[in-house]
């Protein structure tokens, strides 16, 4: 379903759950899309043309004239991927019980995929590592690991910020990074 504008609620942020993303983060979401979704990648629009439809993205919530973006979260460098971090990261996806949603191999299928909503009650899947390259919200490790730090807002996704270490954060990107695209 298109996103509701009215809540100012966004999946795709780089800045803490619960809090406004930033016009880059709305600016980029516009021109990249959002894979597995019916929103198509804008990249054809010139720079101005995004602006332009930042701000009118933003007319639509009051939410914007009385709270202001928050901060992005800060990604440190990405660590040397060793053998010894996707392993990590395997343990770890195990420990935040990630496979009740995503599935034991990633593939979206796990005991609670079929039961899950976003926050207006719609069924929503969770994300199949298995299918292509790319991740809802960008292609780069980076990326990826935006969303464990941030959540998805407005889906059963949640933040683990304050669950998950930084490094192990990296090695959990490491670990699904072996998932994406086996058959």
């Amino acid at each position: 379903k298109p996103r509701d504008f009215t809540i100012a609620q966004f999946k795709c942020r780089s800045t803490p759950t619960g809090t406004l993303p930033t016009d880059e983060d709305l600016f980029n979401t516009i021109a990249r899309g959002l894979d597995n979704s019916n929103m198509p990648q804008w990249n054809t629009f010139t720079k101005q043309q995004r602006a332009d439809l930042v701000a009118y993205i933003k007319h639509f919530s009051p939410k914007w004239q009385t709270e202001k973006s928050g901060s992005p979260i800060q990604v440190p460098a990405e660590p040397e991927v060793t053998a010894d971090r996707i392993k990590t990261g395997q343990a770890l996806f195990k420990r935040l019980e990630c496979w009740k949603c995503h599935g034991v191999e990633g593939r979206g299928n796990g005991p609670s995929a079929d039961t899950l909503t976003d926050d207006l009650n719609r069924p929503i899947k969770p994300f199949n590592f298995h299918d292509g390259t790319r991740f809802k919200c960008g292609t780069s490790n980076a990326d990826l690991y935006k969303i464990f730090m941030t959540g998805l807002d407005g889906t059963p996704m949640p933040s683990f910020s304050d669950n998950v270490k930084p490094d192990e954060a990296w090695d959990l990107v490491f670990y699904l990074r072996t998932q994406i695209g086996r058959a």
